[in-house]
């Protein structure tokens, strides 16, 4: 047991002054991630700041007809909500399908594009990780590495991210907002998540103390068909072995326009640009989709024990998008 502060922050100013001003505290939300690598003592923090009573919950429009989500919505009240559920159905999806119903009801969304890798070695606090002791290596590389990730790897990290919503967000070109102590910026969600490098300890370009406020999705008619599908070893509680969000829209059976993105492959949330270069202005057709996946996956760097991903992610990229253009035809 180790003693820890806790403090209660009544708005956002307050909240980032506490954080910023001890290099030893962090944020605490939903708690449904750094509780536990608290209690498994892979973080240690010395305070802890919670930010629940911030008024970030709301999930309204925004003037461009797109979304802006509050940090503190809930995972299960976002899922929900009749705009995600309508206009983007995929993100809905990839909501419901992440974690179970008690976590999701915990979980706020801020948190879950914060939540830190799954990889067991990451998490049984004596292994080699540079992630969470930099320069002591990757036990991953030569261990146990199914779950691992093919596509922007590093000699220093393969671990994959863990978020489903992420996928969906970075699909649809979301925007986070936050307040640190330099004040307001706005983040593009493919930039939000870093590349592992030289320095996989560092996952995000958030300051200390800077805390996501908001996330804005933008208005993209070509959502309102999107899909999110999640392969895993078991259909209730477990992480992707892949996971893709599709949409598509054809025109006289060319494609005309395409979002995709995977899960479960990438060390960050993978939007999968190789392969909507290789399908706009092609035919709808499976054959097209398999190229394109196939392109997709052609910088993937396996090892023994995840090679299996790369034929599974193509399958995968194939299923979403078929999936995905049936929806639209509807």
């Amino acid at each position: 047991m180790r003693p820890l502060s806790y403090v209660r922050a009544r708005d956002v100013d307050e909240a980032v002054t506490a954080v910023a001003a001890d290099p030893a505290s962090t944020f605490l939300a939903g708690g449904t991630t750094e509780v536990d690598l608290i209690r498994l003592g892979v973080t240690a923090p010395d305070v802890l700041v919670d930010v629940n009573a911030l008024p970030l919950a709301d999930v309204s429009g925004t003037p461009d007809g797109g979304l802006r989500i509050g940090a503190l919505a809930r995972m299960s009240d976002v899922a929900r909500h009749p705009a995600v559920a309508a206009g983007y159905p995929g993100m809905s999806e990839s909501l419901l399908l992440g974690a179970s119903e008690q976590l999701r009801n915990m979980a706020s969304m801020g948190g879950n594009l914060c939540q830190r890798v799954r990889c067991a070695y990451f998490r049984d606090g004596v292994s080699r990780c540079n992630k969470r002791e930099p320069g002591t290596g990757c036990s991953a590389l030569d261990g146990f590495n199914r779950g691992h990730a093919l596509l922007g790897t590093s000699d220093h990290c393969i671990a994959t991210h863990p978020s489903d919503v992420a996928v969906s967000l970075v699909a649809f070109d979301a925007t986070v907002l936050t307040a640190g102590p330099r004040g307001a910026r706005s983040i593009p969600i493919d930039d939000f998540y870093l590349l592992p490098g030289d320095t996989p300890e560092i996952e995000h370009p958030l300051e200390h103390g800077e805390l996501i406020t908001a996330i804005e999705v933008p208005r993209l008619p070509l959502a309102r068909t999107s899909c999110y599908l999640k392969f895993r070893d078991r259909q209730s509680y477990e992480f992707a072995l892949v996971s893709v969000l599709a949409a598509i829209r054809v025109e006289q059976g060319t494609v005309a326009e395409v979002r995709l993105a995977l899960g479960g492959v990438g060390t960050k949330p993978w939007r999968a640009r190789r392969a909507e270069a290789a399908l706009v202005g092609a035919p709808a057709t499976a054959d097209a989709f398999a190229r394109a996946a196939a392109e997709e996956m052609r910088p993937a760097v396996t090892r023994p024990l995840n090679a299996f991903k790369v034929e599974f992610a193509e399958r995968a990229i194939v299923r979403g998008l078929t999936t995905a253009m049936e929806g639209a035809q509807r």
